[in-house]
């Protein structure tokens, strides 16, 4: 039996089509075993949203490369979509674009029969299986998810936005949504194995349905009827699908896990205009607060980027007292990465590394600060939690878990709680005390 490891870079929608790879490599017949020297094929899933992201591609190829010389090294994903030369420089075999993970045993096969018949190229003339932007929505399905209680769904490709500073729109392609019938289709079989959480993800989940007769909340409400799936999560989100309408729908939906990643970048107008984002930073205000008002304490969270192109002292100074004043659950900071091929590459006045890593740990230290105070919130509160495994913290064992807004929780492991693991949802009935929990410490209760 053939042997084949995998490493993913990068997104969930990468998590979710590694995963979908993996499966689809064991019902080819091969054993999947851990990224490690012993392996007959290695598949790295690249990412290529930063410079670090990049490099870390490279480093993974490398890597699999040494680890054994004669194995099959599989490219896939954005880095080789966009890189593909430098790919193949990496000593990839095959080279897998967006559009063809689905094809990944016939493409193994058809090397293995090139090799064999010594017609296979050498290192630096990589096999390559359609590079080209897709028009279409790769069928790709999972039927089980390593996570066991929570499983991660693609249902929607591509970008239209086209950020001045984001190369994702070249690696991905235009719009493409995934069917609604085929994504409830997945949510049950994935219930029947276990599943109790879905989260739907995409490259830019907010424009699901632009490219077909639907909507995104038509798909939330699809998932929701499902039998056996007890919370829906939403992925990244722009502020604009934001509306009473949305927040209200959702808020009606018992499922529904009032936990938002609103996208942000830039609390300073002027910076947004240059990154081409479309909103203003009050009007990302106005959408916080108007989930805060839909929705009790809700977590919202945001990226941001410093350093861009531009950025003043007094433009980041903006973005500061902007974030000061949501007051968000987690703010993931991001050092501006010059990507070639997009606006802000060419952009004058670009920002000294120095400055950027300065800006970044005030930003991140400010994010703690806003962290601790929203998961004070929940001290004393009492909290639904889905249960997945168990962890040892200060010498005791605990279940642990996720609120609904994705605190991490716990209650002691030493009592008789039935049904814990198996269900995942305590028992309304049972009443245990239970602890929030930050980096397998235990916090406040």
């Amino acid at each position: 039996m053939k042997k084949a490891a995998l490493h993913n870079l990068g997104c969930k929608v990468n998590a979710y089509e590694t995963e979908a790879m993996r499966q689809l490599l064991e019902e080819a017949g091969y054993e999947i075993v851990p990224f490690a020297p012993g392996a007959d094929v290695y598949i790295i899933n690249t990412c290529t949203v930063t410079n670090i992201a990049d490099r870390k591609s490279r480093q993974m190829l490398h890597r699999a490369r040494k680890m054994n010389p004669q194995a099959i090294v599989v490219a896939a994903g954005c880095y080789v979509q966009t890189a593909e030369a430098e790919g193949r420089e990496a000593l990839a075999d095959l080279v897998l674009g967006n559009n063809c993970k689905k094809d990944l045993v016939k493409a193994l096969r058809n090397f293995e029969e090139m090799r064999a018949q010594g017609t296979a190229g050498a290192p630096g003339q990589s096999e390559k299986i359609d590079i080209s932007c897709a028009k279409d929505f790769e069928p790709l399905h999972i039927s089980r998810t390593q996570e066991h209680t929570r499983a991660y769904m693609k249902v929607q490709d591509g970008c239209n936005q086209f950020c001045s500073y984001c190369v994702i729109p070249y690696a991905r392609g235009r719009v493409r949504s995934r069917l609604t019938d085929d994504v409830a289709r997945e949510a049950r079989t994935l219930a029947e194995s276990g599943c109790r959480e879905i989260v739907l993800t995409g490259i830019h989940l907010s424009s699901y349905g632009c490219d077909c007769d639907t909507t995104l909340l038509e798909l939330i409400r699809a998932v929701h009827a499902v039998d056996g799936i007890e919370r829906i999560r939403l992925g990244s989100l722009e502020p604009g699908i934001v509306t009473e309408e949305f927040a209200g729908a959702l808020a009606g939906l018992r499922k529904f896990c009032p936990h938002f990643h609103l996208s942000l970048q830039s609390g300073c107008d002027a910076t947004l205009k240059r990154m081409n984002r479309h909103y203003t930073a009050e009007e990302y205000a106005g959408k916080c607060d108007l989930l805060r008002r839909v929705f009790r304490d809700p977590a919202l969270t945001t990226d941001v980027i410093v350093g861009f192109p531009g950025e003043t002292q007094e433009e980041f100074g903006e973005t500061a007292a902007f974030l000061e004043r949501l007051r968000l659950y987690e703010t993931h900071i991001f050092k501006y990465s010059r990507r070639q091929g997009t606006r802000a590459a060419v952009m004058p006045n670009q920002i000294p590394e120095r400055v950027k890593a300065e800006r970044s740990e005030r930003l991140i230290a400010l994010g703690e600060e806003n962290r601790r105070a929203f998961e004070a919130l929940y001290a004393g509160r009492e909290v639904d939690v889905l249960f997945e495994e168990k962890c040892t913290a200060a010498g005791r064992e605990y279940y642990t878990g996720y609120t609904k807004e994705y605190i991490r929780a716990a209650i002691p492991a030493d009592r008789n709680y039935e049904n814990v693991l198996r269900r995942g949802i305590l028992d309304s009935e049972v009443e245990p005390h239970v602890f929030l929990l930050r980096d397998g410490a235990q916090g406040g209760s």
